[in-house]
């Protein structure tokens, strides 16, 4: 178990968050994922890391895997100039992960709070969710309700749009 996973175990222990584990082969995409988990219960989530024109401010979108989502569309919902896919530097330095672990887990490393987590709201209709523990050999398990918990200890903004 790596530093990085073991810091999210602590706190959704401290949060008193209960949680499923599955281990697995390394995955980087959703589609590689549901091949190697086919029945894993709850939503199978997706997670972009994104940034502005100008590189001063970065944004987790987190979506369901039944959708896509248009950057256009969301660039003029969040009044940016032209969002783009972060680079793996950027992701390492506002969210400490490595590219294949994008997860909303990666905020406890956002010590000023920096990016801003875009939950689309179908995702509340679920009860339980799916991300990588920051590790993309594992997947953990929550509730829906524990995901909004633990991003609200995180104390990144949160923002809900229809994606």
């Amino acid at each position: 178990m790596n530093v990085a996973e073991q810091k999210v175990y602590f706190i959704l222990e401290q949060l008193n968050i209960k949680y499923e584990k599955l281990e697995h082969p390394p995955v980087y995409t959703l589609d590689e994922f549901i091949k190697v988990v086919p029945n894993l219960k709850g939503s199978y989530c997706k997670n972009l890391f994104l940034r502005n024109k100008k590189g001063n401010q970065h944004y987790l979108v987190i979506y369901s895997e039944t959708k896509k989502v248009n950057l256009k569309k969301l660039t003029k919902e969040l009044n940016e100039d032209n969002l783009s896919f972060a680079s793996p530097a950027r992701l390492n330095k506002y969210l400490g992960l490595e590219a294949g672990s994008v997860s909303p887990f990666g905020v406890i490393n956002d010590k000023e709070h920096h990016v801003i987590v875009i939950l689309d709201k179908n995702i509340k209709e679920q009860e339980w969710v799916n991300f990588h523990p920051n590790l993309n050999t594992i997947t953990i398990t929550i509730k829906y309700l524990d995901l909004i918990k633990f991003l609200k200890y995180c104390g990144n903004q949160v923002k809900e749009l229809s994606l």
